[in-house]
């Protein structure tokens, strides 16, 4: 399977998130990292995590240089070349408020991170933003990558749409599985992707 960023750089960054889980403060993972955790395809470079207690900020005040990024409503850390986008509740706007996905994680490998369901939807918000950029393409591959790897319940999935009145996503998430062609990524060859994607419409039509 190919990768998408370069394994140094992957690399320095899982480490980074290592080092923050023996930190003094409780967060779930969202993003890149947690598809990774997911489905084991594709590692990332950046760590996006929400803060579970907002008080916790105070430590990272005082241990990081922390910048508030009021336009994008979340805190950002950089440690080298890593950027760490920090989501608080009650503050940060995501494709689902941050109280919601906190009701809604598991742990894998140790590390908290939100259900399958929860991050497609993230995952889907974030393409929504900026689709036409790399960054784009890299949250329909990892779209793609939850689909076929992760244990999406797609009746859940449609529940949150709906409570959270986002139903064109369900639409959206059909013209990604229906254009998607970077199919290098998923690790599997052409007729393979052509069943899966058959199987994953068929579910969807099911919902």
């Amino acid at each position: 399977m190919k990768d998408f960023w370069n394994s140094a750089i992957t690399e320095k960054s899982w480490n980074i998130l290592l080092g923050l889980k023996k930190l003094p403060f409780e967060f779930v993972v969202i993003g890149g990292w947690a598809a990774y955790l997911w489905t084991k395809a594709h590692k990332s470079k950046d760590i996006d995590i929400l803060l579970k207690n907002f008080e916790d900020m105070k430590y990272l005040k005082e241990h990081y240089t922390l910048k508030k990024n009021d336009n994008l409503k979340k805190y950002e850390i950089k440690i080298e070349e890593i950027d760490i986008d920090i989501y608080a509740p009650f503050y940060s706007k995501l494709a689902l408020p941050v109280e919601e996905c906190l009701k809604h994680t598991a742990k894998i490998d140790g590390i908290e991170v939100v259900s399958p369901e929860v991050l497609l939807i993230l995952k889907q918000g974030a393409e929504i933003d900026r689709k036409d950029s790399v960054k784009g393409a890299k949250d329909r591959i990892d779209v793609m990558s939850l689909l076929i790897y992760s244990p999406i319940n797609f009746r859940k999935y449609s529940e949150l749409l709906k409570s959270n009145k986002i139903e064109h996503y369900f639409q959206r998430l059909k013209e990604i599985i229906n254009s998607f062609r970077n199919i290098e990524y998923l690790g599997l060859n052409p007729r393979e992707f052509r069943l899966k994607k058959q199987e994953l419409l068929e579910k969807l039509k099911k919902v």
